[in-house]
């Protein structure tokens, strides 16, 4: 039987935190991508407001995510932005992503955060259809960016 467990890493985790990135290169197809140094990777682990969770089976880590905390002037409670989500490609649908984020509202709820939130593109169906099955409730905004290259 599967040893399956979700941890949240903390700034000891940093080979942890580099296996979950190469997972993300993975599963978004990132092309050319360069790892960061690991002296800004850890600095990052080090922080009271990024969180990284990973899925792990027998050691391995197979899925994660990271998001970051957003304190607000509109309450003291703070808000949650999950950044990127990502399940390797063969423990995808079985349950792997929901378990995710069923552990980050768990966690920001005992930390009395406010609210979890995620953004997913109009076009990716997949991502809509996870998230809307994990209980999200959609807000229809526009996303704009201003590339500052």
């Amino acid at each position: 039987m599967l040893n399956i467990s979700i941890k949240k890493l903390s700034a000891d985790d940093l080979f942890e935190f580099l296996d979950l990135i190469r997972v993300f290169e993975d599963v978004f197809e990132m092309k050319q991508f360069q790892m960061p140094n690991e002296s800004y990777l850890q600095s990052l682990l080090s922080r009271d407001d990024f969180f990284v969770f990973v899925t792990l089976i027998d050691g391995k880590v197979i899925a994660g995510l990271t998001a970051y905390l957003l304190r607000q002037y509109y309450s003291e409670r703070p808000l949650v932005y999950i950044f990127d989500l990502a399940v390797q490609t063969k423990w995808q649908r079985k349950g792997v992503g929901k378990t995710l984020i069923r552990s980050i509202n768990e966690y920001c709820r005992k930390e009395g955060m406010e609210e979890v939130f995620v953004q997913a593109d109009v076009a990716d169906e997949y991502a809509l259809d996870f998230y809307r099955s994990t209980g999200g409730l959609p807000e229809e905004v526009i996303h704009f960016t201003y590339p500052l290259n």
